[in-house]
């Protein structure tokens, strides 16, 4: 019975590889930011305990209906992870070892934490439980931009959780900064960049801020109370970055993310490079066999779903076409650019010939440029990345 499974299942994932990165969303946090979009929840009163158990039930599912292959990376996001408590921490971790087992040497293991919410005890749980990279939320280094955004940690915050998990025996650790914040200026942003910079991290994820619809930002932003920089400023603050990180020695690997050689974050780069990763918990997306699914959103009712079987929202079969553009769109963001050989080796077709009109206006108006092994964005490119991905939008599946 599990052989003719496994056989059905070799015929659903095509020539594609069997899933190696994992995605598992913590819903829970301690409360939530003004610019916060993500299927997120403040803890207090939640049934914890009954989500990670459904989590655990809906990882025993998933492996049973697609065998992992060895797993080389492990991204547990949210919400804010870091806000579970040892037990529960431990519980979960366990978990994720029981139904994912086979790991590769080098595996990546990430976990997102609010610098508020990691001590020494939990820092420690995790790394015990395979955790081997943190990814710290800090955002900016001024109290006072912290507090304008809903942050509940301040700077102070940082360094000691920093140092805890430098106890605990983390050495890869990234953290997230922000621009374009209400009332930031260029002069702040370079401060921030300074601080981050002294604590000689292996990587750095640095986001414009995006007002979203159902935040608090978006409410204030139509009411035309949120005092965002000029798009101009906001463009400085940009090219600041890329040449602040450059200087230092940071590879800028993707529009968004700089890392030391050899510490670009390997789930991400999974994203961008199209390919197959499970997404587990409640309102999670994943992408298995050309298959496109988003779990039941809401922590009861995914706890609910859960006892019935696969907690889908939804699922959506990718054409084959839609998934070549998605190759091109997503692919674009690594600055390394987009390879034609592994184009053709997951499509079996040639990007040359399927994009030609595309590629060759974006080549013509310097936005994209050629390389050995395909294409990347130029310098201007990088600057307008939105341009670039928009042209490859529906080009071939007309939506």
């Amino acid at each position: 019975m599990a052989e003719q499974q496994h056989e059905v299942q070799k015929a659903h994932l095509g020539s594609r590889k069997p899933p190696q990165a994992v995605y598992l969303h913590i819903p829970f946090c301690t409360n939530k930011c003004f610019y916060c979009d993500f299927n997120s929840y403040v803890l207090k009163d939640q049934p914890v305990m009954d989500y990670l158990i459904a989590l655990d039930r809906e990882m025993e599912l998933t492996v049973k209906e697609t065998p992992p292959g060895q797993i080389n990376s492990i991204f547990v996001g949210g919400g804010t992870p870091t806000v579970l408590k040892p037990d529960e921490m431990k519980y979960f971790l366990n978990s994720v070892r029981t139904h994912f087992p086979d790991w590769s040497d080098d595996i990546e293991f990430s976990m997102e934490a609010n610098p508020g919410t990691t001590d020494l005890e939990k820092l420690t749980v995790m790394r015990e439980g395979g955790v081997n990279r943190v990814s710290f939320g800090v955002q900016a280094f001024q109290n006072e931009l912290l507090s304008g955004i809903g942050r509940i940690h301040n700077t102070d915050d940082v360094y000691h959780s920093l140092e805890n998990a430098r106890k605990a025996g983390f050495d890869n650790m990234s953290i997230d900064l922000m621009f374009g914040l209400p009332n930031q200026t260029l002069e702040m942003l370079s401060e921030s960049v300074t601080k981050a910079l002294e604590l000689n991290l292996n990587h750095y994820s640095i986001y414009s801020l995006k007002v979203e619809e159902n935040t608090l930002f978006h409410t204030m932003y139509q009411k035309n109370q949120l005092p965002l920089p000029h798009e101009d400023e906001e463009l400085k603050m940009y090219l600041l970055l890329m040449d602040r990180m450059k200087q230092a020695g940071y590879n800028q690997y993707e529009i968004s993310n700089f890392a030391k050689p050899g510490f670009g974050s390997r789930h991400n780069l999974t994203y961008w490079l199209n390919e197959d990763y499970y997404g587990l918990g409640a309102g999670a997306h994943g992408y298995v066999g050309r298959q496109r699914h988003m779990n039941i959103k809401g922590v009861n009712p995914y706890v609910e779903g859960v006892q019935k079987g696969l907690p889908r929202l939804d699922s959506i079969p990718i054409s084959k076409e839609e998934a070549m553009e998605d190759f091109l769109m997503v692919g674009l963001r690594v600055m390394e650019g987009i390879s034609k050989a592994h184009f053709e080796e997951q499509f079996e077709e040639q990007m040359d010939v399927i994009f030609a009109k595309q590629l060759k206006k974006m080549l013509n108006v310097g936005l994209l440029e050629s390389t050995q092994a395909g294409y990347r964005l130029s310098e201007q490119g990088i600057l307008f990345g939105n341009d670039v991905f928009g042209e490859f939008v529906g080009s071939i599946t007309g939506h």
